[in-house]
């Protein structure tokens, strides 16, 4: 008699291992938030990159100001100007005193020969930056006006110390300074350059004549 023996067990066979839903809905978060960090990450680059880009481009139009202004300071029409400017006042101050020199040695005012040894001290005691547009001087000189314009006020002592020196000018002093801004042009801008001064003299023994 024989007998079979059944060597088969169900539980030797390979069996195929699924992920349970936990651990599928735990990969597809981990996913989610990789995600989300990355897009986050991105995001703050992109907004640091623009921030600068902005600072760049505000720097550079600052710098490109800067540059224009520097360009425009030192431009050659601008000091052509200048010198230009200079050059005419230089020309009018010598003009204008020439002028009165001329004037006095004609003859046109009556005693040339005194009123000329003014004249002849005033163009020695040339300053520069001062100048004089127009005088008034009576009989002997004892009394006498001055009038110009002056690019720095504190000239004018200088300029009165050094008529001092001269010989027709002893036994005189000037007893009255004013000095203002040159009145204005209408429709021209206003001259800030130099200021307008009036003297009047006394002899030195005397009171004001």
């Amino acid at each position: 008699m024989s007998q079979q023996i059944n060597l088969f067990n169900p539980e030797f066979l390979k069996k195929n291992k699924y992920f349970s839903t936990t651990t599928i809905l735990q990969s597809l978060g981990l996913i989610v938030l990789g995600a989300a960090l990355f897009y986050g990450y991105g995001a703050y680059q992109v907004n640091r990159l623009s921030s600068l880009s902005e600072e760049t481009a505000k720097l550079y139009a600052a710098e490109q100001l800067k540059f224009s202004s520097f360009s425009n300071s030192f431009s050659p029409e601008k000091n052509n100007q200048v010198l230009r400017d200079q050059l005419a006042q230089l020309e009018a101050e010598e003009l204008s005193q020439k002028e009165i020199i001329d004037t006095l040695q004609g003859g046109a005012i009556g005693n040339t020969g005194g009123y000329s040894e003014y004249m002849r001290a005033f163009a020695r005691q040339v300053v520069s930056g001062l100048w004089l547009s127009g005088f008034d001087i009576e009989g002997d000189g004892a009394q006498m006006s001055l009038n110009g314009g002056v690019t720095n006020p504190q000239l004018v002592p200088s300029y009165i110390q050094r008529l001092n020196k001269e010989k027709v000018m002893k036994g005189k002093t000037f007893a009255s300074l004013q000095m203002q801004q040159p009145k204005a042009i209408p429709n021209k801008a206003p001259v800030t350059n130099y200021v307008e001064f009036s003297m009047q003299s006394v002899e030195a023994h005397g009171g004001a004549k």
